[in-house]
C-alpha cells in the first residue's frame, strides 16, 4: 500500500475534523517513516528480489521493530498520547491511534505472509494482494479516491490554495503510485532508506495544504 494509506489519513479527516492533515499522514505512515531509519541503521533488513511479487520487488524479511503489530499499536498509542496530552481530545487521539493501526491492516492485505505479530515471534501474515498488479490496483485506487472525496466533501476555504492544493497533492501522490509500479527495482536498499525518508516531507505538506483548506 502507498496511496492507500493516505486514503486513510484523508478519510479520517470527516471522523476528526480538529486534526491537522498532517497529524493524520504522520499516522497513517508513521511505521514506513520508521522502517528507513532502521533499514538504514542497520536494525532491519530488506531484499531487492525482481519478481518476488508482481507489484514490489521487495522482501521484507526482518522488520518487527517497525512493522509487527505489536510495535504498530504502541506507535499509534504514543502519537494518540502525545495529541492528548497537548489538545486533551480523547476522540481525536483515538482516531489517530486507529490510523497508526490501520497502516498494519492495509499492510496485512497487500503483502505476503511477512507482516510480524510482534518481535521475537515467528508468525508473519500476508494476504498477498502484490501477487497481482490489477487486483493491487483495483482495490487501492477506489480506497483512495473515495478518501479524498471524504476529505473534499467537507467545508473548504475559498482560497486558491484550499481550492486546488489537495486535489493536485492527490494527483501527485497517484502518479508516485503508479511510477512505483510500472518501474524498475530500486538499485539497493540504501537508496529504498533514503527515499523512505525524503517521504517524510509529506506530512509538512499536508499540514500546510490542510491548513490552507480549512482557512475561513
Amino acid at each position: 500500500m502507498f496511496i492507500g494509506h493516505y486514503a486513510v489519513a484523508f478519510a479520517a479527516k470527516k471522523a476528526a475534523p480538529k486534526v491537522s492533515l498532517g497529524w493524520l499522514a504522520a499516522a497513517a505512515n508513521f511505521i514506513d517513516y520508521l522502517f528507513p531509519v532502521l533499514l538504514l541503521a542497520g536494525v532491519e533488513h530488506v531484499r531487492i528480489v525482481p519478481g518476488f511479487t508482481a507489484a514490489v520487488p521487495l522482501d521484507f524479511y526482518h522488520y518487527p521493530w517497525s512493522h509487527s503489530l505489536l510495535m504498530t499499536a504502541a506507535y499509534g498509542a504514543l502519537l494518540g498520547g502525545v495529541y492528548y496530552a497537548w489538545k486533551k481530545e480523547r476522540g481525536a487521539a483515538l482516531v489517530l491511534f486507529g490510523v497508526t493501526v490501520s497502516h498494519w491492516i492495509l499492510d496485512v492485505a497487500s503483502h505476503g505472509p511477512d507482516m510480524p505479530i510482534a518481535p521475537g515471534m515467528d508468525m508473519k501474515l500476508g494476504l498477498g494482494l502484490w501477487n497481482s498488479i490489477a487486483a493491487t490496483m483495483a482495490v487501492e485506487i477506489p480506497l483512495f479516491l473515495a478518501g479524498v472525496w471524504l476529505y473534499l466533501s467537507a467545508p473548504h476555504a475559498r482560497t486558491r490554495g484550499g481550492r486546488y492544493g489537495i486535489p493536485v497533492f492527490a494527483a501527485f501522490l497517484f502518479a508516485i503510485y503508479i511510477a512505483n509500479l510500472f518501474s524498475p527495482p530500486p538499485p539497493d536498499a540504501t537508496a529504498i532508506g533514503f527515499v523512505g525518508l525524503l517521504s517524510a516531507l509529506f506530512v509538512p505538506m499536508c499540514a500546510w495544504l490542510d491548513a490552507e483548506s480549512t482557512k475561513q
